[in-house]
């Protein structure tokens, strides 16, 4: 616990808080900050230098936690070294006060909620690929993963697993997430860029897989305190404070903060940044002006919607130099030098990534081009024009005028008038109505009313924050540009607009209270009587304690949820049957979720493991690259639920294990709030394959039982009672390797699951090998259903070494429609076993 708080110290502390007290760009005037603030720039800062010191030593294929330790520690010493006693602030820095009791209690509110985080370690989504990124970052200490399991896969064998994608920038997939570059050297690139996940890898080097997980918490904390002091600058510590106290307690909030995700770094860099920027070129302290440009410029290595911020602060700039507010020479140094290094990385490293944002920038439409064209020669033309103090007078006057009008318009239209239609879709008319599932109407009302207002009479107070919150708002309420799954799709609102919201609605239900002097004029008036005080404070207080109420009863469900829980100590057992010199194959994505497993299988616990492209591979060609894994592997297993056709009579399986357990999973609703827990089943065994060993001549088969490698397009294994089977679908396969050419007939136990009187009985037709063996109606409950076998064709798939094929094509149902339940799968007939005579 002492090299952790001492590790800590070092990434998340001191190299910031010594370079605060750098005896540089007047230092008196940022040590008369309030002692929490400068807390918090110490942590900042220290974060961006470890974060820009891990990112090279990845780049550089160097990095490990003990490395960047050093650097931290000698970058640290040596600013001790070289000015010594001068990093005293020498009595010209305030003492804590009351308010430092306010961060103090957003962070135990944090720890409180934001805590145990989710076991999202396994792959398929985006946060499981965040997790294993991060974690073979610590492993490997390369950006890149250097996959020695892929590179020697031989040449003739790669298709099975990682089949050639054409027009892309990338060879193939290694993993969901994990683009493979080039497969000769077993070049893979993750799909996200690396600034959370080289945090993540900071997490893992501190504890383990549970400290990489708790990032994200920590990173959430640290987004509360952002938006806390941004907000606190420009409306005010109450009004700041109750702002983020709704935020600490919204089920956004918290479902993120144990979620792994990009969007809660991007808070708390977005509004660091932007604090950085008015404290920089609002109040004329020149030190944050490098800090808000390394700040903003991190973004990049980020998510590349982060350029939105970019843009607003570049806006922001303009709309300053109107006033004769320069832009100052180091926020652009710094800026300059980040976006160009975040250039060559995403048009070098991240070009899978990037390729895609790069596209809808150049397929943007002559009316997009020509709206931002339009708007750049305005904002242009404002400040040449702003050069007469005339123009530059009215334009302080008007601009925040026409601010709040149009957000006040763009909110009334986007909640009232959007509708569906032409190329608009029902999903994006609606996103702005969406948002109101996580603030409630009448607190969203109330902070376009605020935000109106607080522009109105403050905009030149902190014109990037809020022009940073209008470009997030107008771009992302127009087109989500995501899976319309909640809560996943709310991270488009987490990161800015949602916590800039309970800003704005604070400072509007708290305005009455404490009211700010417009910028340039003179203090307002004092409150006429107590009378009027105790009013605006009881309708504050009433109001502010309703949202309240209800952001804690949406978020209470998920207060002891923990996303996958189990699924860690599940996979380390499964991890714990394989060894290094073994080779793990597991079935294709599209047969069930194993695939999920086998990403953490392959790069936290560090087995070799491959996943098969299609569930029948070419069997001459399997056959070989089984024959080859001899060579070099010990054994050769293979982990499926779903099906896949792998034994003939020159291969045979081993059943070795199995397992089926289920893990929490919080409902994920499309265009819909989701309202409780779920759960993910994974059934699956594990075999041994065997080549060159003959399997025993096939007799009989239990669906649903050890059945993986026999069966393929059949739905998940279940029990009824003591009985296994699977539900068939449309068409449905199952393999008879090694079938012996005297048999005759072969048997199946069919029950229709109980289909309702008024849908159509179940037909099955039953082929071999593509001749039809006939025809039944399966009704009630498991039946023997019997099919003769012609002599000749039994003669025929009896000499052949692939295995020969049922094929069950059946009329289904959906359940879902026919009797309202959960279940939307398309069924056919539950089948229990086959038999051959």
């Amino acid at each position: 616990m002492v090299w952790i708080s001492v590790a800590l110290l070092l990434v998340a502390y001191i190299p910031g808080a010594l370079a605060y007290r750098l005896p540089v760009a007047d230092r008196p005037r940022r040590a008369a900050l309030p002692a929490d603030e400068r807390a918090f720039w110490a942590i900042v800062i220290s974060i961006a230098f470890s974060s820009i010191v891990a990112l090279i030593l990845a780049a550089l294929e160097r990095y490990s936690f003990e490395r960047l330790l050093a650097v931290d520690a000698g970058c640290s010493l040596a600013m001790l070294l070289v000015w010594r006693r001068r990093l005293g602030f020498g009595g010209t820095a305030p003492r804590p006060g009351w308010a430092l009791a306010i961060p103090l209690v957003l962070v135990v509110s944090g720890l409180w909620q934001f805590f145990p985080s989710s076991e999202y370690v396994i792959g398929g989504k985006d946060p499981g690929v965040y997790i294993n990124e991060g974690v073979a970052i610590a492993e490997r200490g390369s950006l890149l993963v250097h996959d020695a399991v892929v590179a020697a896969v031989p040449p003739a064998s790669r298709e099975m697993f990682f089949p050639p994608y054409s027009g892309q920038p990338y060879y193939s997939l290694r993993f969901m997430g994990f683009f493979l570059l080039d497969p000769d050297a077993g070049t893979v690139i993750v799909q996200f860029p690396h600034l959370y996940p080289v945090w993540v890898a900071i997490g893992y080097g501190l504890n383990g897989v549970t400290g990489a997980r708790q990032v994200i918490g920590w990173w959430s904390i640290l987004g509360l305190l952002a938006v806390y002091f941004a907000g606190a600058r420009l409306i005010g510590r109450a009004a700041a404070a109750a702002a983020t106290a709704l935020l600490a307690v919204s089920v956004l909030q918290i479902w993120f903060a144990r979620y792994p995700n990009s969007e809660m770094p991007m808070q708390a860099l977005v509004f660091a940044a932007l604090l950085a920027f008015a404290r920089s070129h609002v109040d004329g302290d020149h030190f944050f002006a490098w800090v808000a440009g390394v700040l903003l410029g991190l973004l990049i290595f980020l998510r590349v919607d982060a350029v939105l911020a970019i843009a607003a602060v570049a806006i922001a700039a303009g709309l300053l130099m109107t006033q004769r507010r320069m832009p100052q020479a180091s926020f652009v140094v710094a800026l300059g030098v980040t976006l160009v290094a975040g250039w060559f990385y995403l048009t070098g490293v991240m070009k899978p990534y990037a390729a895609r944002p790069l596209g809808f920038v150049a397929n943007l439409r002559p009316f997009h081009l020509a709206l931002l064209g339009g708007a750049a020669a305005c904002l242009a033309a404002l400040v040449l024009a702003a050069r007469r103090r005339p123009v530059a007078a009215a334009i302080r006057t008007w601009v925040p005028r026409a601010f709040a009008v149009a957000i006040t318009c763009a909110a009334g239209y986007a909640y009232f008038l959007r509708q569906a239609g032409g190329r608009l879709a029902a999903p994006d008319a609606a996103a702005f109505r969406t948002f109101a599932w996580y603030l409630p109407p009448e607190g969203l009302a109330v902070a376009v009313l605020g935000c109106a207002a607080v522009a109105w009479r403050r905009f030149w107070r902190d014109p990037a924050l809020l022009v940073t919150v209008a470009v997030f708002a107008f771009f992302f309420f127009y087109k989500t540009q995501i899976t319309r799954e909640h809560f996943w799709a709310a991270r488009r609102f987490v990161a800015v607009i949602y916590p800039a919201a309970l800003l704005m609605m604070s400072a509007a239900a708290l305005f009455a209270v404490w009211p700010r002097p417009p910028e340039g004029g003179a203090a307002p008036p004092p409150l006429r009587s107590v009378a009027r005080r105790f009013w605006s404070v009881g309708l504050a207080v009433v109001f502010l304690g309703f949202v309240g109420w209800r952001l804690v009863t949406a978020s209470r469900p998920i207060l002891n949820h923990v996303e996958y829980a189990g699924v860690i100590s599940k996979l380390e057992s499964l991890a714990r049957h394989f060894g290094g010199d073994d080779l793990v194959l597991v079935e294709p994505r599209y047969s069930s979720d194993m695939h999920v497993l086998a990403l953490p299988l392959a790069y936290v616990y560090g087995r070799n493991v491959l996943v098969l492209n299609t569930p029948r591979p070419d069997k001459a060609r399997f056959r070989g690259f089984l024959e080859w894994a001899r060579t070099r592997y010990r054994h050769v297993y293979f982990v499926g639920g779903g099906g896949a056709d792998l034994l003939s009579r020159s291969i045979s399986a081993q059943p070795v294990f199995g397992d089926r357990f289920q893990i929490p999973e919080y409902e994920s609703r499309l265009n819909a709030y989701p309202t409780g827990v779920r759960f993910k089943e994974f059934d699956y065994s594990v075999y041994r394959l065997l080549p060159g060993t003959a399997p025993e001549p096939f007799r009989s088969l239990d669906i649903g039982a050890a059945d993986d490698l026999n069966i393929w397009r059949f739905h998940a294994k279940e029990r009824m009672e003591t009985t296994s089977f699977r539900w068939s679908r449309d068409a449905s396969y199952i393999a008879l390797p090694n079938l012996p050419s005297s048999v005759r007939s072969v048997t199946l136990w069919m029950g229709d699951g109980g289909r309702l009187p008024g849908l159509p009985p179940a037909r099955v037709t039953l082929y071999l090998d593509d001749q039809l063996l006939g025809e039944v109606t399966v009704v009630g409950g498991f039946q023997p259903h019997r099919f003769a076998i012609p002599s000749e064709l039994a003669s025929r798939v009896g000499a052949k070494d692939d295995p020969a094929v049922l094929r069950l094509v059946c009329n289904t149902w959906n359940p879902q429609k026919a009797l309202g339940v959960a279940d939307s799968r398309d069924v056919g007939v539950m089948v229990d076993r086959v038999e051959v005579q």
